[in-house]
C-alpha cells in the first residue's frame, strides 16, 4: 500500500490539538492503573483492550456502509478491480465483518482461559470499555464529516483497524495472554496505548489532506 500524500506538518499538530487524542491517552493510562491497582493479570487488562477492538471495528463498518464519494483504486476482491458502488461497500463491510470478527473470536477464547465471565461484569472494566466506546464515538462523527468531505480509499478504511490490534496479537502468540500481572502487564499497556496514540495521529493526518489516493489493498 503506499500513499501519494505529501506529509504536511500541519496536520500532525492539528491531531494531536484534538481532544480525542487526550482523551484516548486518558482512558489508557486509567485502564493501565486501574489494573495495576486491582491486581489484574494481564488477561484481565487485555480484555478491556479486546472490548475496545471490537469498537473500533463496529466504528470502522459504520463507516464504509456510509462512504458516499469513495475511491477503489488499488483495491481488489478475489484478484479483481472493483467499482466504487453500493454493492462494494456491502461486499466489503460483510468481509472485514467475519474477517475481523473472527480474529477476535479467537483472541476472546485465548483471553478467558483463566478468567471468570464475570469479570465483564467489574466496574473497572465496564468504566474503561464505557470511555473507549465514548471516545470512539466522537472520533467516529469526526471522520464520518471527513469521509463526506473527501475522497476515502475503502481499502485504506477496511486495512486500518488491525494496526491497532498488533501488540494484542503478539502477546497472544508469544503466550503472555495467561501471565500474571507484572512487568508484562506493563510493557503491553505501554506498547497498546503508544499504538492507539500513533493511529490516531496517523488516521486524523490522512484526514486531513486531500485528494487522498491509496493503493495496493486486496480482499
Amino acid at each position: 500500500m503506499y500513499s501519494t500524500n505529501k506529509h504536511n506538518p500541519a496536520n500532525t499538530a492539528a491531531s494531536f490539538n484534538d481532544g480525542s487524542v487526550w482523551m484516548l491517552l486518558a482512558i489508557n493510562i486509567i485502564a493501565l492503573i486501574t489494573a495495576v491497582w486491582q491486581g489484574w493479570s494481564l488477561a484481565e487488562l487485555m480484555l478491556i483492550y479486546w472490548a475496545q477492538s471490537l469498537i473500533i471495528g463496529a466504528s470502522y463498518v459504520l463507516r464504509i456502509r456510509k462512504l458516499g464519494n469513495y475511491s477503489t483504486e488499488g483495491f481488489r476482491m478475489n484478484g479483481r478491480s472493483v467499482e466504487p458502488n453500493a454493492a462494494t461497500k456491502r461486499k466489503t463491510a460483510f468481509f472485514f465483518c467475519i474477517h475481523y470478527g473472527g480474529f477476535h473470536a479467537v483472541y476472546l477464547i485465548f483471553i478467558l482461559q483463566d478468567l471468570p465471565l464475570d469479570i465483564l461484569l467489574d466496574p473497572g472494566f465496564v468504566a474503561c470499555t464505557v470511555g473507549f466506546a465514548i471516545n470512539h464515538g466522537y472520533s467516529y462523527r469526526f471522520h464520518r464529516q471527513k469521509d463526506d468531505q473527501g475522497k476515502p480509499n475503502i481499502g485504506t478504511l477496511m486495512f486500518t483497524p488491525y494496526l491497532r490490534i498488533l501488540p494484542m496479537h503478539l502477546t497472544i502468540i508469544f503466550g503472555g495472554a495467561t501471565g500474571s500481572a507484572g512487568i508484562g502487564l506493563i510493557i503491553f499497556g505501554a506498547l497498546k496505548t503508544v499504538a492507539d496514540a500513533v493511529m490516531h495521529v496517523i488516521e486524523h493526518r490522512r484526514l486531513g489532506t486531500r485528494p487522498e489516493t491509496e493503493a495496493g489493498v486486496e480482499a
